[in-house]
């Protein structure tokens, strides 16, 4: 088994752990364009029926959006593939790479991540604040989801809510924790008062 085979297998495994302990939790696992064209389809039907528990549209695959236009044809294909097995995917790094809407139009990407270098700017740099509108408008009028990465302080997730995105990751979430770790910080997180809808 290669390493990300074995990267993808070992997120199933953790979820049915965290599923028989009575948390349903999805995982992400970043995949490059490389790996989709090797047998991923076969090797991931494996990998979902080696773990039956799962329902696979609890694990999502981030792909690069500049690794995904490569061979967009081809990695669009594959995408639909993993779609019609239940598998979700993300749009890594969004808008640090020559993104185009014809790209956006023709991978089937379920969720778009604005990449943090605009995001941690963002309260500051007018320009930023501007491409991550334009990314939360981009991800509404294709209807996708949009999740904001490098979210490190509660003003910066203030601001995300007010703009209309939801979901986020980074420090002022949590910081990165061993696996064990999951069930009682999900148990006892509280998003900040100012982060209501």
């Amino acid at each position: 088994m290669d390493l990300g085979d074995w990267v993808i297998d070992t997120a199933l495994s953790q979820m049915a752990k965290w599923q028989s302990a009575g948390l349903a939790i999805p995982v992400s696992v970043n995949v490059g364009a490389l790996q989709l064209q090797h047998n991923f389809i076969p090797t991931l039907s494996a990998l979902l029926a080696k773990h039956p528990e799962v329902q696979p549209d609890w694990l999502e695959l981030e792909i690069l959006e500049t690794s995904a236009l490569e061979d967009i044809t081809e990695v669009s294909a594959i995408m639909h593939a993993c779609r019609e097995l239940g598998v979700c995917f993300a749009l890594d790094d969004f808008g640090t790479g020559y993104s185009s809407l014809t790209y956006l139009r023709r991978l089937p990407a379920d969720l778009l991540k604005i990449d943090q270098s605009f995001v941690r700017d963002m309260l500051d740099d007018p320009d930023d604040r501007a491409i991550v509108v334009g990314v939360i408008g981009l991800a509404a009028a294709f209807q996708r989801q949009v999740i904001a990465e490098g979210v490190e302080t509660i003003a910066h997730g203030t601001q995300l809510v007010s703009m209309g995105c939801v979901l986020a990751q980074g420090y002022g979430i949590a910081r990165p924790m061993p696996a064990s770790d999951i069930p009682a910080w999900a148990a006892n997180w509280k998003p900040d008062a100012s982060w209501k809808i």
